[in-house]
């Protein structure tokens, strides 16, 4: 639904881009399609990321050398760095589901909101494996920068993760 409805935009755009042959028009049109490119890329990288099980899909076909996780702590920068914080959902989680529930977008910028689900089984950021079972929502914002990920900045309710996780009551 969501695809004929973005196809929809697009052939509207287009053909009312020809008929008034304005320039802010075929702007539009061409941004909407580096939206949608990017996108592509961005599901693509992170499925594979969590289908495989594989922190090395974080890799430079499709996050920027200085990709950045912004973080209550500080920014974490570098491909290694970021590959590393995500990695741990990897080990902390060895059933860990992730899912796209929407995302959307324009030009460079994305917005994801996402369903994360596993057993806490492993180390997590230091925290041991509680073997709790999570699920939680939360939403990411998201930077690109040609056609890769530059920067991530997660939101969710950390307070309900930690509740899941058996460390508060």
């Amino acid at each position: 639904m969501k695809n004929i409805l973005v196809f929809t935009i697009t052939t509207l755009l287009f053909v009312g881009c020809k008929q008034s042959q304005s320039e802010d028009c075929e702007a539009l049109v061409q941004t909407n399609a580096q939206t949608e490119k990017n996108i592509k890329i961005y599901k693509t990288a992170w499925n594979t990321f969590f289908d495989t099980r594989d922190s090395s899909a974080i890799n430079t076909d499709s996050f920027d050398e200085q990709a950045t996780v912004v973080t209550a702590e500080g920014n974490i920068t570098g491909i290694e760095a970021f590959r590393e914080y995500y990695g741990n959902y990897l080990i902390g989680f060895s059933d860990a589901e992730f899912r796209f529930i929407d995302i959307f977008g324009d030009g460079d910028k994305i917005v994801k909101h996402w369903n994360f689900k596993g057993t806490h089984d492993g180390e997590l950021f230091g925290i041991p494996a509680t073997n709790n079972k999570v699920d939680i929502n939360g939403t990411t914002i998201v930077t690109m920068k040609d056609g890769k990920v530059l920067q991530e900045q997660d939101f969710f309710d950390n307070y309900s993760f930690l509740t899941q996780l058996g460390l508060l009551e």
